[in-house]
């Protein structure tokens, strides 16, 4: 088996924050979205934008919500904490950078940082009071947040796609083998996954660790909790196998223990409509495909075992 030539993966994974990661810039734990919190109303837009950007500089979940309303919950909670708390810096950083309140008809939008960004959550009237409309928001928040990481995970599991070939290009466990990685997360003290830590002056893994514990069946932490994390909102699985609809048929990829025959992928949304919408598969060839899974795409995504691109899955243009 000849394996392709290794690309420079990490500059894939350099082009995955832009502008519109904006959109969903609050985070809220878990155990908030079901909280009933009854919305603030305010004398002024002013006044509500203060509260917005003071609950925010507080990391205050429960104000936040209160300011945004109950029918915010859904549209704070991507199901990826760690690029909810960095979308909330970052929006705090362009509302430091320049901040106006903008009329549009008869609400008024706050527009933030120098390209006038208009946060997608307008203010309304409430009888004499004003009050932020997540309700009209929700659908432009949730639209922006499903393209941004449906965007991002293509450039992602291209990245892994390159991490593999880069793999393969060395002997990595001494037995004179070239092959690829059948998991993510190396054990400790061994590189048998794309991912593993490195002393100083030691060249890095193919894969960065938030990749890696993106891995849908888990991980053991630090704290020696096993539990996957989701990257920019997908989760991702390597599969070992091919079906009849791949080129070439049928067959697996491990030989003897050992994956010489090729790898694929798979990335599916950590919460379905909420993160993303899109599942996509990928293999050695390295051409991505696309498929709606529908709202028990997380169970088909975790018990798929083939890379099998049918007439139901469609090549991302």
């Amino acid at each position: 088996m000849m394996f392709p030539c290794a690309k420079d993966g990490k500059q894939n994974m350099q082009r995955l924050f832009t502008i519109a990661t904006l959109v969903t810039f609050l985070g809220l734990s878990l155990a908030l979205i079901s909280c009933k919190v009854k919305q603030q109303e305010f004398a002024s837009p002013a006044d509500a934008v203060q509260a917005l950007v003071t609950a925010l500089k507080t990391n205050n979940d429960k104000e936040l919500l209160s300011v945004l309303g109950p029918e915010a919950n859904e549209l704070i909670y991507s199901g990826d904490d760690v690029a909810d708390l960095a979308k909330r810096q970052k929006f705090l950083e362009f509302y430091e950078e320049q901040n106006h309140i903008a009329p549009d008809g008869d609400r008024f939008v706050l527009v933030i940082g120098k390209n006038d960004w208009p946060f997608p959550i307008p203010l309304v009237k409430k009888a004499d009071r004003w009050v932020f409309d997540s309700v009209s928001g929700k659908e432009e928040i949730l639209d922006r947040r499903i393209g941004r990481n449906e965007l991002n995970t293509i450039q992602v599991i291209l990245a892994i796609v390159d991490a593999q070939r880069e793999y393969a290009m060395k002997d990595r466990d001494g037995d004179s083998l070239l092959e690829y990685a059948q998991k993510f997360r190396s054990e400790p003290g061994k590189k048998n996954g794309l991912y593993w830590q490195t002393l100083e002056g030691e060249d890095s893994s193919p894969l960065g660790e938030l990749v890696a514990n993106a891995r849908a069946e888990g991980y053991t932490s630090e704290g020696g909790q096993n539990n996957p994390e989701p990257y920019q909102g997908y989760y991702y699985r390597i599969l070992t196998a091919q079906g009849q609809n791949a080129a070439g048929g049928s067959y697996d990829y491990v030989v003897d223990g050992k994956m010489i025959g090729g790898f694929a992928i798979v990335a599916y949304p950590a919460e379905y409509d909420n993160s993303g919408v899109m599942t996509f598969i990928v293999n050695h060839d390295g051409v991505v495909y696309q498929k709606d899974l529908g709202e028990n795409t997380g169970e088909l995504a975790k018990t798929m075992k083939l890379y099998d691109p049918d007439e139901t899955w469609m090549p991302v243009q």
